[in-house]
Order: structure tokens, then sequence, then C-alpha cells
């Protein structure tokens, strides 16, 4: 309960350092501001549909590569590369889930060239308090969720997103200051580098 408490406690303080006022971004904005993002690091706050969460670090590598590691205790890494979304479970010596990338809603940010006014993609445009918020989908496979991300505006800043599964459950990520730029080695982000890593191949 304690964990909970901080959790959204944390979720709020980051809510409040956003301007009270929105401006409505328009989808040509947020597209051209995702395709220009290369390479960026944040912390973050995630929240799970249990109402469990942890923090941890996210770098982004555009096109196609992520990574996630999750603060201690969790110590969890999830890795997208190579088309592929890898689980890596500190608490096992097992190899990584995995899963194709172009099955999760977070192919939406990693795409090559995003495009949000592709027809039936997003299926959400909307201001919520301080935030453009932007739910999208991938029009020949909804049954694989949905993504809604937000952003702040001048300059257009992605601040958090919400990922809907199949089954209704939402995981919510909220980024503190995202810096882009930075200089990480391939290996960052590559499934087999990890799994050397952790002596699992």
């Amino acid at each position: 309960m304690m964990m909970r408490r901080t959790l959204l406690a944390s979720a709020l303080v980051t809510l409040l350092a956003l301007p009270a006022q929105a401006e409505k971004l328009s989808l040509d904005a947020i597209s051209a501001y995702l395709n220009g993002l290369t390479i960026a690091e944040a912390a973050f706050t995630q929240i799970n549909p249990d109402g469990s969460g942890a923090k941890g670090k996210v770098i982004i590598r555009r096109p196609g590569r992520m990574r996630f590691e999750y603060a201690k205790p969790d110590k969890t890494v999830v890795l997208a590369s190579s088309g592929q979304v890898a689980i890596f479970d500190a608490k096992s010596n097992q190899p990584p889930e995995q899963y194709p990338l172009s099955k999760t809603p977070l192919n939406l940010i990693l795409g090559r060239k995003i495009d949000l006014k592709a027809a039936r993609m997003v299926v959400g445009h909307a201001e919520e308090g301080a935030l453009t918020i932007v739910t999208a989908q991938d029009p020949a496979h909804p049954e694989y969720g949905t993504l809604a991300l937000g952003f702040s505006a001048n300059p257009v800043t992605l601040r958090q997103w919400v990922v809907t599964d199949e089954t209704g459950g939402q995981t919510t990520v909220l980024l503190d200051k995202l810096e882009e730029g930075g200089n990480y080695p391939p290996s960052t982000f590559l499934i087999d580098a990890e799994m050397r890593a952790r002596g699992l191949n």
C-alpha cells in the first residue's frame, strides 16, 4: 500500500509540473516530433493494471529499439530490437520471453516512418488537462491493443503513455524529462548481447 501511495504521489508531481493550459497539438506536429526523435533517455514511473508499480530508466533509439531498465529490487530488463520485444526476468535463469514488436503497441512509437494521420491508425485525439492525448492502434490488428500517447507543447515533448492490452488492462508509464541525444553502444539494445551478459547462451 505504501508503494502504491508513493507511486501515485510521484505521478501527481509529474502532472503538476506541466503547464496549466494545454495547446492541442496537431497530428502532423506530433508525427514530425516522433520522426525527428532518434535517441533519448528518461527516468520513468510505471503503474500496472493491479495498482502496483515500479521505477526505472528507458532509452529510446529510433527506429526500432528501446530499453527499459527497472530499478532494484526488480532489475527486470525489457528490450525492443530486431523486430522483437524480449523480457528478461531478473529472478529467472531462463531465456527471455519474446514477442514480435509488430504485435505490440510500442511499434507505433518505434516505427521507421510514423504518420498518425494514416487511415484508421488514430482512434482518439483530445486535450486532457495540460496534455494532448493521441490514442492509436495498428489498423490491421486492433486486437493487439491501443497506445495512448501524452504530449506537452512548447516544445513538443513525449510525457507519458498508456498501453491497453487485449484484455483491457492498462499500464501507465510517466516520463521524467526526456533528455535527447547520448551515445550508447549497440549492445545496449541487442537481445543476444543481454543474453550473453546474463550467461543465458
